[in-house]
């Protein structure tokens, strides 16, 4: 169900009464879609097939399940409330629709994420906005590839994964995402279309994941964007100069050659998991999940950077940095760098022997 923190002068009571007798807990993101509308435009758009099946993450008291079942072969539903389980089996029960929904009990929040997902064609979901983003990559990485997911989020969110490069928007979120699928915005959800309304709007978002998938290491290229927008308005020769950065590369650096040196193999055995857990996020990326908050202050001040090594110019830094000479990136910047060009650089990388992982 979708989520929001509801105003604080109406927070009194963390729970609001439903007409067929049941509470919502909006601490648990319970926000049922009442619009019948907004539910036809959502399963419209899904482009559901007769032969499909659906998931539904977050059914509530099955207003869009309904509608589902109507347009596929069969609904699994992965509901957390035990209350929304039983009102969904009495909605059901004794309908032509009860032999095609199957619903799956979670009893502790957030057991979606550790669950193996069943086989689904398509993915339709209005869920708690604090799980958008492990949610959003879990569905991306399931096995086998789905045709695709349209899902719920909050607009700002939503705006994130959309988002091109040179938008006010544009993060580590948008270029992860983007890697692994085709994203785009449906529509526009305001808040009055949810019983009872979250604090914030909302949008849904296509997601389509790419096939075949690309052909690169998740683990290398999550550390090597992660680097990249430390400070995305920042030069990537700035960021490439910082202490730590380059401590960083040139101890994973040495650790490969040392493997490599030792097994006489190949480096496509070797993984080693560079410790990037000193590299900071940008608040932006920290808050991708927030209730709000002003895009002004995503960025922090360069003062909190570590400084360059004074008086000092490695042999491995001017290696780092001639990578970045060589791809002429050293004037550019994460925030305006298209999908093949951070590809590209990270190929220069490999070549010059600098990996991520």
């Amino acid at each position: 169900m979708a989520g929001g923190k509801i105003k604080k002068e109406k927070a009194k009571h963390t729970s609001a009464p439903y007409q067929g007798g049941i509470t919502f807990h909006k601490s648990k993101g319970q926000h049922i879609l009442k619009n019948p509308l907004l539910v036809d435009t959502i399963v419209q758009k899904a482009g559901i097939k007769s032969t499909d099946v659906i998931l539904e993450i977050g059914p509530g008291t099955g207003n869009l399940t309904k509608k589902l079942l109507e347009a596929g072969k069969m609904v699994i539903a992965v509901e957390l409330d035990s209350r929304m389980v039983l009102e969904l089996q009495r909605r059901f029960q004794g309908t032509p629709y009860s032999n095609r929904l199957k619903v799956c009990f979670l009893v502790i929040q957030g057991d979606v994420l550790k669950t193996d997902l069943p086989y689904f064609d398509i993915c339709v979901a209005n869920i708690p906005y604090q799980i958008s983003s492990p949610l959003t990559f879990k569905l991306l990485f399931h096995k086998p590839a789905f045709r695709c997911a349209i899902i719920m989020f909050q607009k700002e969110f939503a705006m994130r994964l959309v988002a091109q490069p040179g938008d006010k928007l544009y993060c580590r979120l948008s270029v992860n995402t983007q890697l692994y699928a085709r994203v785009s915005h449906l529509l526009k959800v305001g808040k009055n279309n949810f019983r009872p309304p979250p604090k914030v709007d909302s949008s849904v978002v296509r997601i389509e994941p790419r096939k075949p998938r690309p052909q690169v290491n998740s683990k290398e290229w999550d550390g090597f964007i992660r680097i990249c927008f430390i400070r995305k308005n920042k030069t990537l020769s700035s960021i490439f100069r910082l202490k730590h950065v380059l401590s960083l590369l040139e101890k994973n650096y040495k650790t490969l050659q040392a493997l490599q040196s030792s097994q006489n193999g190949s480096l496509g055995s070797t993984d080693i998991g560079m410790d990037i857990s000193s590299l900071r996020d940008s608040k932006e990326d920290q808050n991708m999940d927030m209730d709000g908050g002003s895009d002004d202050e995503m960025e922090a001040e360069d003062g909190d950077d570590d400084g360059d090594a004074e008086g000092e110019v490695s042999e491995f830094k001017n290696k780092v940095l001639g990578v970045l000479k060589e791809g002429q990136f050293e004037e550019k910047r994460a925030s305006k760098l298209s999908q093949q060009e951070f590809l590209y650089l990270l190929s220069l990388f490999n070549k010059a022997g600098l990996h991520f992982s």
